[in-house]
């Protein structure tokens, strides 16, 4: 059975589970998930597209307007997954979804008339990777990490955040991915923000460069650090605890764990290394997949992790950060945006990544 088939029958698995007659997505992630990496959207910055997907227990149709359906339809295979198309054209109403579901049982992954909200039990879904998909993954993860490199590279005092924020993306773009999260904060703009959306502001010393790399739908993550100059004391100290408090994560994130145990550890981790409260001012990370994050790891989470997950933790204290995105197998745990050559602090037996000093 092929990859698209064997997706197709989770699917319709789920719609029995859940007792419905039909399930509808519309989200960009879930249409990727559904469709084997397909990308419905125009925007990339939208969390819907101009494509929506409804799924029963006999058809699958894919609901779009002219415009997009030639795209869809050939650059994207679905014709040859067998999508019936069901077109509208882009200046009139689209009216065909409320005919498709009348009468039906529904489920959705984002809001809609009538319809059962399944986002929470989909991002589930969407969390457990197949290892076709783990292997896509790992391919993103090296070209996140090939892409964070070159732009680190290039960067030098004086530049804006705004022309650092260009180089990574394009380091990204012509590596085959999509950077659909650039943030970028320099010197004491690292202490003040968790997510510093670039400015004009000129680099003096030290800067942060944060990317979310999407490719064929599934998204890695990584953060990298840049100080010109002998690092302070301070900040190497910052630095090292936020390597030990992810060495902790990444070290108990293993099949059968409870994420809520994850964080518990984490927040002892952050009270060992003097900065106890710090946990409280950033998400601490949780499962990846075809969003950055499918689900975030709180200390009331009821999720268990699983072989065959991704996590990306990214502990932060002000002024450091440390975050790479991990694949979970059944032995152990493998980094997939790792730096061949990037300076690392070795956490028991575990690099995790320290700041590059130029």
């Amino acid at each position: 059975m092929d990859e698209f088939s064997q997706r197709l029958n989770l699917i319709r698995t789920f719609l029995a589970q859940q007792q419905l007659d039909g399930l509808l997505l519309q989200r960009v992630s879930s249409f990727a998930w559904a469709t084997c990496g397909a990308s419905s959207y125009v925007n990339v910055a939208t969390t819907t597209g101009p494509a929506t997907l409804l799924i029963t227990p006999q058809q699958h149709y894919l609901l779009t307007d002219n415009i997009e359906a030639g795209r869809l339809a050939q650059e994207e295979n679905l014709a040859a997954q067998g999508w019936e198309f069901v077109l509208h054209n882009w200046y009139e109403p689209a009216s065909d979804l409320e005919r498709l579901t009348a009468g039906l049982r529904l489920g959705s992954d984002s809001p809609f008339a009538q319809a059962i909200d399944l986002s929470r039990e989909l991002a589930r879904l969407r969390a457990q990777l197949t290892p076709v998909e783990a292997g896509r993954l790992r391919r993103l993860g090296q070209i996140a990490a090939t892409a964070m490199q070159r732009a680190i590279q290039t960067i030098e005092p004086g530049q804006t955040e705004l022309q650092i924020a260009a180089q990574l993306a394009a380091a990204t773009l012509a590596e085959g991915g999509l950077p659909i999260v650039n943030l970028i904060a320099t010197d004491e703009r690292i202490y003040h923000y968790r997510h510093p959306l670039p400015t004009a502001k000129r680099l003096d010393r030290y800067a942060m460069l944060v990317l979310c790399a999407r490719q064929l739908g599934l998204v890695c993550s990584i953060t990298r650090l840049v100080h010109f100059g002998p690092l302070p004391d301070d900040l190497r100290r910052r630095a090292e605890a936020v390597a030990q408090i992810d060495a902790g994560y990444i070290r108990a994130t293993r099949p059968g764990t409870p994420l809520a145990e994850i964080i518990r550890q984490g927040q002892l981790l952050y009270a060992q290394t003097g900065f106890g409260d710090e946990w409280r001012y950033h998400h601490q990370g949780g499962a990846a997949g075809y969003e950055p994050r499918e689900y975030l790891g709180r200390p009331d989470a009821q999720e268990v992790v699983r072989a065959g997950q991704a996590f990306a933790w990214n502990p932060s204290v002000a002024g450091a950060k440390s975050e790479d995105t991990i694949l979970v197998g059944e032995t152990d745990n493998e980094v997939l945006t790792s730096i061949a050559g990037w300076p690392t602090q070795m956490v028991d037996d575990l690099p995790r990544p320290s700041i590059l000093v130029k």
